[in-house]
């Protein structure tokens, strides 16, 4: 494991309903929907490089909403 820890990233039923719900709604921010998905990503367990060019963001960006 190289570079420094990932925070660890766990959802309750509810926040990650939310975040689906946020994520898939047509009048949601696209700003929103965007870090709903980053860490919805997250919470899957895929790491940020992986995560970073499916949504078109930079790792910085996922690592950011990871910490959040």
């Amino acid at each position: 494991m190289l570079g420094r820890p990932k925070a660890e990233l766990t959802l309750t039923g509810a926040e990650r309903d939310q975040l689906q719900a946020w994520a898939q709604r047509r009048t949601t921010a696209q700003a929103l929907a965007l870090r709903s998905r980053i860490v919805l990503s997250c919470a899957d367990g895929l790491q940020n490089k992986e995560v970073a060019p499916w949504l078109r963001v930079t790792p910085q960006t996922v690592s950011t909403w990871r910490a959040r």
